[in-house]
């Protein structure tokens, strides 16, 4: 089985102490920083931009895996490639498929990687020839927007579709209640990287909530 790479959400930190709850996630072992970036159109919820993630790229050398949950991604992707963001994942709904490729092209040509997300409602054969093109695949096992919410195994059944049509370098992220008992699920499907919020920075155990994702 390949490495799982666990994403803590920023969504559940404190955000009165971004740095010092992300230090805390880095020292326990969290691979990536998942930063969840919602416009209030896209999603009915509003989080961070840019400037938070710029305010982030210096207190931590942990790769930031940034989720555009926004509309007319294309406008903002060069802010968040200024800013910092090593990954920056944007949804197949948000924008016009004939623009899709380019959009990915865009985000890879400035060293960054690019990612793709499907909501619950999406069929996972309607991305399957991005695949070749992209970095990262995110599967929400959630309706996109808040945290805290219960996880969708037939949302992750998608992961097995993508995993059979996946270049063998694709990771296939998952996100969306995720915790000890969901992660297997997903990881037993072919998911190579889990996103977490509530799980890891609710736990009385930080380090043993992120070990737990990765067994």
């Amino acid at each position: 089985m390949s490495k799982i790479i666990v994403s803590p959400s920023i969504l559940s930190a404190d955000f009165a102490n971004l740095e010092r709850d992300i230090k805390k996630v880095e020292n326990a072992g969290a691979d990536w920083i998942h930063v969840d970036v919602m416009d209030g159109h896209f999603v009915p919820n509003i989080t961070i931009g840019a400037p938070v993630v710029k305010s982030l790229r210096p207190v931590t050398d942990l790769i930031l895996d940034v989720h555009l949950m926004i509309e007319n991604p294309e406008k903002y992707i060069d802010d968040f490639i200024k800013a910092g963001a090593d990954i920056i994942t944007f949804h197949y709904e948000a924008i016009t498929p004939d623009n899709i490729s380019d959009l990915i092209y865009k985000i890879k040509e400035k060293d960054v990687k690019a990612g793709l997300s499907i909501k619950p409602k999406t069929s996972p054969e309607d991305i399957l020839k991005y695949l070749p093109e992209l970095d990262m695949l995110l599967v929400m096992t959630v309706e996109p927007g808040f945290g805290g919410q219960k996880f969708m195994q037939d949302c992750a059944e998608k992961i097995k579709t993508i995993k059979k049509h996946a270049p063998e370098n694709l990771i296939i992220q998952v996100d969306g209640g995720i915790n000890n008992e969901t992660a297997k699920i997903c990881t037993q499907y072919g998911a190579t990287s889990l996103v977490a919020g509530n799980y890891i920075y609710k736990s009385d155990d930080i380090k043993q909530a992120i070990l737990s994702l990765k067994n």
